[in-house]
């Protein structure tokens, strides 16, 4: 858990130009706070304690308003910014250094019980009011535009639009120029 959260706070300085310190994030950001108390429960759900999961969930959701299912399935870095308003559903699949705005739903569109929820790649970013609907995925370094309502897989490094979403620049001849995780960059192939 310790790793993750330097991971958080490593993505928050790095993607967050208001952030001013480690110990600020640690302290002020719900996003920290709700991914330790989802770490927990996690735990919980995982050891068959799922009543209680459930109950530290919802704690995590009356403090910091961001609901995250204990089923959720996170990776390392998470960064959700301002937070308040947003949903992770059961079987929801989160890849590393993951980027989201307020209001985002990562939600189910339906009720079996199988794999129902969304998929998001490590380095995506979804904006602000996105809802991101059924079992699809969400490439690497994708990005959700605000408020767009994405129902199909949107590919990696391509940015998807509006209700229904659509793709508005998949981006065929970049490729991303990593040394480090937190300095990657992209350039003409």
């Amino acid at each position: 858990m310790f790793k993750d959260i330097k991971a958080q706070i490593q993505h928050i300085k790095n993607s967050d130009p208001a952030s001013r310190s480690s110990l600020e994030i640690l302290l002020l950001y719900p996003s920290i706070h709700v991914m330790i108390i989802y770490r927990i429960a996690h735990q919980l759900h995982k050891s068959g304690f799922r009543f209680l999961a459930r109950m530290l969930s919802q704690l995590g959701r009356f403090l910091t308003g961001i609901e995250i299912h204990p089923g959720a399935q996170i990776g390392q870095g998470l960064f959700i910014d301002h937070g308040m308003g947003t949903v992770i559903g059961e079987t929801a699949i989160i890849g590393d250094y993951v980027k989201m705005f307020h209001q985002v739903t990562l939600g189910g569109v339906s009720n079996t019980h199988e794999k129902r929820h969304p998929t998001v790649e490590s380095y995506a970013e979804i904006g602000a009011g996105a809802k991101v609907l059924g079992n699809i995925t969400v490439g690497s370094y994708a990005k959700i535009g605000a408020n767009a309502v994405v129902l199909k897989d949107v590919p990696a490094n391509a940015t998807a639009v509006g209700i229904p979403a659509r793709i508005v620049n998949p981006q065929k001849d970049i490729v991303l120029d990593c040394e480090h995780a937190d300095t990657c960059r992209f350039r003409k192939k």
